[in-house]
């Protein structure tokens, strides 16, 4: 068996891994990638582009600004914007200037702005004008126009690696909404982590910034680890418009999550695999990847990889990078980490965990141990070739009246490996006074075109046969909800269980 980092080097051409350094700070980043991309184009919105020379400049002029301010190094700094130009250079500027970043989702009511701030001792908020009224009534708090910028340069401050980045809003391994904070270090092993991806990297790519900036998956593996391999990043300040600009924008390469896939394999299907354009390469994450979706897209000349990652580990933990041999898996363990499972849990260790929940000592306890490993709450398993497998999720386990444990992933598994699902969901519930095991079933309607919904019922209603034919009868699933709506969903699209 090879190692991980044999693994993952080996995806890269010796020229590209050569010329990509490990940088334990945000300050180190952006001065790195300025010089090193200097004339290459970083950003653009369709309209205009800058080059990395500019970005960096760019970069130094909010610097100033953030300076000016007064505000003590190590700050909090929120960031309240959509996926713009302004939102991608903040973060950069802030972090690199030695103060704490922290992306708020765009779509926070007025009562969760304040209560973020107060929660999170933000001192001064960057705000999108459209946004602005929403901070009205913030008390105590700097609230700056988002296009803020200065006319003249600061340098990156002199950051000590294991000081606080950024705060990410995390459900973490716990379950309550919290901040987990990220150190340099841990924050830029993530960003290194995400320029392993099979073939060259460098200046050879398009990417789009679908994904949300306040979530780890899409400011690591879409945004920082785009400018580490000097690619280029198209801004997306409506996710619905910007998909359909995608056979304009021609993007190479996205980094996306698995609903987001299934909207573009519908796409495909109305207009055709030329709708994706030049694209080459999927990164997906955040939710279960059904295998439909390797299949899908490798037909279309796609290449599709994905893996497993927390807010907690700085996104990516692992990877798979052989998803048509070993589609069920999250692949490899990324190098300097170390894993094993305790009682079927996967813990891992490392520098690119994060510090702790902000302001939450027995949380952070609880998902950290007294020598520094983290209780992921994922049950897990390795293969013989170092391939690893989720089997479940601890805080949603079932246990039976026999004292056994199911877990309802194990359960939903065949189901995602049927075409005609989109999704499912496995849950305990009450039939005729009992506690029973029942699923809800999301069908893949494209797949039923045509057809009456009482065909799609009884469909499913095989299936589930089908399916309990295969399980204890301790397991069998014996309530059955085909759904005509949609599950909710959460922000990174994952099925809501509720």
């Amino acid at each position: 068996m090879i190692s991980s980092e044999e693994y993952f080097r080996s995806m890269l051409p010796k020229e590209d891994f050569d010329r990509i350094p490990y940088l334990p700070t945000m300050g180190l980043f952006v001065n790195w990638f300025t010089k090193e991309y200097a004339d290459m184009p970083a950003l653009s919105d369709t309209v205009n582009t800058i080059t990395y020379k500019e970005l960096g400049q760019r970069i130094a002029r909010r610097r100033t600004f953030i300076e000016g301010l007064g505000l003590p190094k190590g700050a909090h700094i929120g960031i309240f914007e959509r996926n713009s130009q302004d939102a991608i250079e903040l973060f950069l500027a802030v972090t690199s200037a030695g103060y704490v970043a922290m992306n708020f989702p765009s779509q926070l009511p007025e009562p969760a702005v304040i209560g973020s701030c107060a929660k999170f001792d933000i001192a001064a908020l960057f705000v999108r004008e459209e946004f602005m009224p929403l901070t009205a009534n913030l008390k105590g708090v700097k609230v700056l126009p988002s296009a803020s910028i200065a006319d003249t340069e600061s340098p990156a401050a002199d950051i000590d690696p294991d000081s606080p980045a950024a705060i990410f809003f995390t459900g973490g391994t716990t379950g309550a909404p919290k901040g987990a904070v990220l150190s340099h270090r841990a924050l830029m092993r993530g960003n290194y982590n995400a320029i392993f991806k099979p073939g060259k990297v460098i200046g050879v790519h398009r990417y789009i910034a679908i994904l949300p900036l306040s979530h780890v998956f899409g400011l690591i593996a879409g945004t920082c680890g785009c400018f580490y391999t000097g690619n280029l990043l198209f801004t997306c300040e409506d996710m619905k418009a910007t998909i359909g600009k995608i056979p304009a924008i021609r993007p190479t390469l996205l980094v996306i999550v698995p609903g987001i896939c299934d909207i573009l394999a519908g796409l495909c299907k109305v207009y055709g695999p030329q709708f994706l354009g030049s694209l080459k390469m999927i990164i997906s994450g955040a939710a279960n990847v059904p295998p439909r979706l390797v299949d899908i897209f490798s037909k279309m000349g796609v290449e599709f990889c994905f893996g497993y990652g927390l807010t907690e580990t700085a996104n990516l933990t692992s990877a798979n990078a052989n998803a048509i041999d070993k589609p069920t898996s999250i692949g490899r363990i990324y190098p300097g980490q170390e894993a094993k499972i305790v009682d079927g849990e996967l813990w891992v260790k490392g520098d690119n965990l994060f510090s702790g929940y902000y302001k939450d000592p027995v949380r952070t306890a609880e998902a950290l141990t007294e020598d520094g490993w983290l209780r992921t709450g994922d049950l897990c398993r390795f293969d013989e070739e170092g391939f690893l497998y989720i089997t479940g999720r601890i805080k949603n386990l079932i246990i039976l009246s026999n004292g056994e444990n199911v877990s309802p992933e194990s359960l939903e598994e065949p189901f995602y490996a049927d075409p005609c699902v989109r999704d499912a969901m496995v849950k305990e519930d009450e039939l005729n006074g009992h506690q029973v095991i029942a699923v809800e079933i999301l069908p893949l309607m494209p797949a039923f075109e045509g057809k009456p919904w009482e065909e799609v019922e009884a469909y499913m209603q095989a299936l589930v046969k089908k399916i309990n034919a295969t399980l204890p009868t301790t397991h069998q699933i014996v309530k059955v909800t085909v759904r005509t709506e949609d599950f909710k969903r959460t922000g990174s699209m994952k099925v809501a269980r509720v």
